[in-house]
């Protein structure tokens, strides 16, 4: 009952996780877009109001035209809409599923032996320092760097160097497949406490002041656009980290820590390449190709640097027995898909189960390699081709 509970847990909240992610990424690209689109307001009365800069839209069959003020609004309207929740859910949603699959079964999900073989407490405990001392490193630098005109430089070269010392640490103490959700998760939890601790601070301090009648600070505007820049950047590397998981050729890799580093840095470089188009459509910079080919040569540079080696084929059985497939199963598959723990409501205990399932035995065994698990069960490549046999021939159950 345990298995099926936090499958249904499992379920649920990654679907609330994606649908908020897609709501809080939305509206984040949305903003850099508009903030990269907008030009100078023609009507006098908007630059009278202190209008900076104005964009026409059309969409859904409407006309938009929305505007920014230089620092705020004349007037302060009655209804102002927050973009918090957006940001607030997809980190509580996104911690709940990291909690629900990766801590509660840390010896399945978090520990490989291979790699460091420590206690469940002490992986758990690691884990979330991960989370927690990235985002005070990382908001020191922005706080002690990111002054004066070259400030962002600083800042955007010491941020790198701090994601690639943690994602290098991530992947000798967790195993592959954790090391790349926690480097995902922590520059996931460092957006969201960008916003929780400096933009929507900020924002509601030019609230207040406006209510008050005192003069605005424009200091807060300011932090909160460097802060909303570097979350738009740490998007493309957090959702690759987030779907690491379904590839285990990445994760698994010999040095899958620089597998990560490059993979985040080409995202970089891509949303960089989008961000600045934006303006060259306006003839405000010169066209940034170079950026979106760096991370195209890039990811075409893992992928010739990652192809597999040749290798000595395995010596091939003239047929594969179910009893032969079965013995494969019982060793390495049973302990977590038998009678007593039933995991994703797969059962590999019998001839007839196994029939069933050979579809997705062969897919997760031999095709993509998923399972088991970190191979905690050590698995041998023998037995993947025993199992590739059988599948290729028929999947017969006698």
């Amino acid at each position: 009952m345990e298995t099926y509970l936090l499958d249904w847990a499992n379920l649920l909240l990654r679907w609330l996780h994606v649908i908020v992610a897609i709501a809080w990424i939305g509206s984040s690209f949305y903003f850099v877009f508009l903030d990269s689109s907008l030009t100078p307001p023609k009507d006098e009365a908007l630059k009278k109001d202190g209008v900076s800069g104005e964009l026409w839209a059309v969409h859904g069959g409407g006309f938009y035209h929305p505007v920014k003020y230089n620092v705020a609004p004349p007037t302060l309207p009655g209804h102002l809409h927050w973009f918090y929740w957006e940001s607030y859910s997809t980190w509580l949603s996104g911690f709940a599923l990291f909690a629900v699959s990766y801590l509660w079964s840390p010896r399945v999900y978090l520990i490989d032996p291979n790699v460091m073989d420590w206690s469940p407490a002490a992986a758990i405990t690691a884990a979330l320092l991960f989370l927690v001392v990235f985002w005070f490193l990382y908001d020191a630098i922005c706080r002690f760097f990111g002054q004066g005109e070259k400030g962002d430089r600083h800042v955007g070269l010491l941020v790198l160097l701090l994601v690639c010392v943690a994602s290098y640490a991530a992947t000798q103490l967790f195993a592959g497949r954790a090391a790349f959700l926690i480097v995902g998760a922590m520059l996931a939890t460092a957006m969201s406490a960008n916003v929780f601790f400096w933009i929507i601070p900020g924002q509601r301090k030019v609230v207040a002041a406006l209510k008050a009648g005192e003069p605005v600070d424009p200091v807060h505007g300011q932090r909160g656009k460097q802060r909303s820049v570097h979350n738009t950047y740490f998007t493309l590397p957090v959702l690759f980290a987030m779907l690491s998981n379904h590839y285990s050729f990445a994760y698994n890799h010999a040095y899958n820590w620089v597998v990560l580093i490059a993979i985040m840095l080409a995202g970089a470089a891509i949303r960089q390449f989008f961000v600045m188009r934006h303006g060259y459509k306006l003839g405000r910079n010169p066209h940034p190709w170079p950026y979106a080919a760096v991370g195209v040569v890039l990811l075409l540079a893992l992928m010739v640097w990652m192809r597999p080696a040749p290798s000595e084929p395995l010596p091939v059985v003239s047929q594969v027995s179910m009893a032969q497939v079965q013995q494969v199963m019982e060793q390495r598959c049973v302990m977590c898909h038998g009678a007593d723990m039933a995991s994703k409501n797969v059962r590999l205990d019998t001839p007839l189960a196994i029939q069933e399932h050979a579809r997705m035995v062969y897919q997760q065994t031999v095709m993509t390699r998923q399972m088991p698990i970190n191979n905690v069960t050590g698995i041998t490549e023998a037995e993947r081709a025993l199992v590739a046999q059988w599948f290729r021939e028929g999947a017969r159950a006698d």
